[in-house]
């Protein structure tokens, strides 16, 4: 993907696609901004995949030392609901895709619109996660100390499962931790794209200028990219 930004001075006559962007002071020019917030974004990006490295070190372990509770307790999560999310993400990320190539185009109109269309994949995600985890709250398949044992034997016998390792808690905890981070994410991420959704509707992006746009979407993309791991390693443990 090529990265044209501007001179070090905007022209008087714009090329039809390009957008009126001074760059920063400190900087000699457009291109050299945009190298540095690429920069930048793939450090922040190293910090995130510590932070979720720790996590999937943790469920590896635990998953080492209690395989057969893994096995047992994914049962009780809806894998057509975790599929669901996959595909969900999975278009939010081609939408994301053909959103920068919309603002490096100069189309306007079309990058509001990805946008908006990823902002929808978004909420989608968020929803079926809120009638997962209502249903887990009703079942008791709970955190830690929260886990309601009765409940959770019963909800597992109706399904024609069994739940009765003493360690089921930790499957939750680790469910819940995991999947909350990442839901998280998925919300900051919406209000980044909801701050370019405005930035592209005043025309502020352009073939010479979208830093913002390329950036938010390699977030979005690490996002998305996390939970095609942990869809397979929750839901789909047996």
């Amino acid at each position: 993907m090529s990265h044209a930004h501007a001179s070090t001075d905007a022209p008087v006559n714009l090329a039809p696609g390009m957008v009126d962007h001074h760059h920063a002071h400190h900087f000699a020019n457009a291109s050299e901004e945009f190298e540095a917030s690429k920069q930048g974004m793939w450090i922040f990006m190293v910090t995130e995949v510590l932070m979720v490295g720790g996590l999937f070190v943790g469920y590896a372990i635990f998953r080492s030392l209690y395989p057969d509770m893994f096995k047992e307790a994914h049962h009780l999560l809806d894998w057509k609901l975790g599929l669901t999310n996959t595909v969900v993400l999975i278009t939010s990320s081609l939408t994301m895709v053909l959103a920068v190539a919309a603002a490096q185009r100069g189309e306007h109109s079309k990058a509001v619109r990805y946008l908006l269309f990823t902002l929808l994949c978004g909420m989608m995600f968020l929803v079926v996660k809120y009638f997962e985890y209502s249903a887990k709250l009703h079942h008791g398949l709970l955190p830690g100390g929260l886990f309601d044992a009765t409940k959770a034997a019963a909800y597992a016998a109706s399904h024609g499962h069994a739940l009765t390792h003493v360690k089921a808690p930790i499957f939750f905890s680790l469910y819940f931790v995991m999947t909350g981070v990442h839901a998280l994410h998925v919300i900051i991420g919406m209000g980044l794209i909801s701050w370019l959704t405005l930035r592209a509707s005043r025309k502020e992006f352009g073939s010479n200028y979208y830093t913002p746009m390329e950036l938010v979407g390699f977030y979005w993309h690490f996002v998305d990219l996390v939970w095609i791991y942990l869809f397979p390693l929750l839901y789909l443990v047996g």
